[in-house]
């Protein structure tokens, strides 16, 4: 049985954001890696055999991922067997072909290089929110590997059309990813197969969630990939075969990051069992972050604890390495007892809205102080009130309504149902934390 075709989500009323009576003491199972499922889809797809994928996150972003591959000719099957796994039988379809990226970041920007591979037009299109995020060094470097490349609106942006030939020569090409790590992981993850294997160099100023990029490397070392990353911002792969593989996905590490601040904010204790001991995941700098604000935690076994005590530090943090916690450490830093400012994170400007505008005003909406920067934001804290928080479209604002809605009574987040960007069951799961 195949999985169920993918859904945009209906936009939900303004959700209550329940507020915490007392401190927390739960135990809360958070779902698969949408990084980790993503990249394993794409990389059993170019496999050299059939793969199974255990613990797949099923969320928009993944089943976009899913479908976007099937069309592609992939087969991505559901095991009767197994509920939660998928199996992935590799295959290539001829075009024309339709890709519907939504708004997730990695089927845009991680299947352009695959649909070089193919036999045919591959057109990309998404939300309307999706035509706004940049696109153009990945279709520069397409190009510049004399894939076709056709583009249907704005020059760097959705639509376009990538017209594939069956098979791409490789060589060397310069990547500006200064706005996104995920345009050098499209790339290298579909280098191996390519004729010469591919060279990738980073030429912008700045390189943000380098550990997304290490992330894509380790995973392509363990299909059995090989990869010369010993110089700084440069990737080397070695063209060759993508081992088929039977994998279980960690648990999503920044989707666990709302719950496990909860206990800062209402006091107590939250546990998140699955905990890897070291991981690719930037959530993994997670405890360290919580424990500089004021938290204790402790990992027995695989599983994190995280105690408060209601109070929290205001901190001085570069997130250039884990820019998609910004919006959780951005809602503890206005219910902190001192400002907080944040840095390296200018490129959150380019994610599913302008992050960095988002929460600047919708924390100003509810009576704080937040002011951007050049590559981040300065957040004072002031008393806050109810009101609605918008979400833009952007699963990590509604986490972080949620947040503030511990503390603040009178907090309604729009669309909550946003969240299942990420979180097939958000709000479920944090009325169970709270119950």
């Amino acid at each position: 049985m195949t999985s169920p075709d993918v859904a945009v989500p209906d936009a939900a009323p303004d959700w209550p954001a329940p507020t915490a009576d007392g401190p927390l003491d739960a135990t809360v199972e958070v779902p698969g890696s949408k990084s980790l499922t993503n990249r394993y889809l794409v990389l059993a797809a170019l496999a050299d055999g059939p793969g199974r994928l255990r613990g797949a996150l099923r969320s928009r972003d993944t089943l976009l991922m899913a479908r976007a591959l099937r069309a592609l000719g992939t087969r991505i099957e559901d095991d009767p067997a197994a509920p939660g796994d998928w199996l992935v039988t590799p295959g290539t379809a001829a075009g024309p072909v339709t890709v519907d990226c939504g708004l997730a970041g990695t089927v845009m920007r991680f299947l352009p290089a695959v649909a070089a591979l193919s036999d045919g037009a591959v057109r990309f299109d998404g939300d309307a929110g999706a035509r706004v995020r940049p696109m153009g060094p990945v279709l520069t470097a397409l190009r510049a590997l004399d894939v076709d490349v056709a583009e249907h609106g704005e020059p760097g942006h959705l639509p376009f059309t990538v017209t594939g030939t069956g098979a791409v020569a490789g060589g060397t090409v310069d990547v500006d990813a200064s706005g996104s790590s995920q345009f050098v992981s499209g790339l290298l993850l579909a280098a191996a197969r390519f004729e010469r294997g591919l060279t990738v160099r980073h030429t912008g100023p700045t390189l943000p969630s380098l550990p997304h990029i290490e992330m894509t490397v380790a995973l392509l070392r363990a299909a059995g990939v090989e990869v010369d990353d010993s110089r700084p911002t440069i990737w080397q792969v070695e063209p060759g075969p993508v081992a088929a593989r039977d994998v279980r996905v960690e648990p999503d590490l920044s989707n666990a990051a709302p719950f496990l601040c909860a206990a800062l904010i209402a006091g107590g204790t939250v546990r998140v069992p699955g905990w890897p001991a070291a991981t690719t995941q930037p959530g993994g700098l997670l405890p360290g972050i919580l424990e500089r604000m004021g938290a204790t935690t402790r990992l027995d076994g695989d599983v994190l604890s995280v105690t408060g005590t209601g109070s929290v530090r205001g901190v001085d943090l570069d997130l250039h390495a884990a820019g998609e916690l910004a919006p959780t450490v951005a809602a503890l830093a206005a219910l902190a007892d001192s400002p907080t400012r944040l840095r390296g994170i200018a490129h959150l400007r380019g994610h599913e809205t302008d992050r960095l505008a988002a929460l600047s005003a919708e924390i100003t909406r509810l009576g704080g102080q937040a002011e951007q920067t050049a590559d981040g934001l300065v957040i004072t804290p002031r008393p806050l009130h109810g009101g609605t928080v918008r979400t833009y479209a952007d699963h990590r604002m509604a986490t972080f309504g949620a947040m503030i809605g511990l503390a603040v009574p009178g907090v309604l987040v729009e669309d909550v149902a946003t969240t299942a960007k990420t979180i097939p069951d958000f709000v479920g799961l944090w009325s169970g934390m709270l119950a």
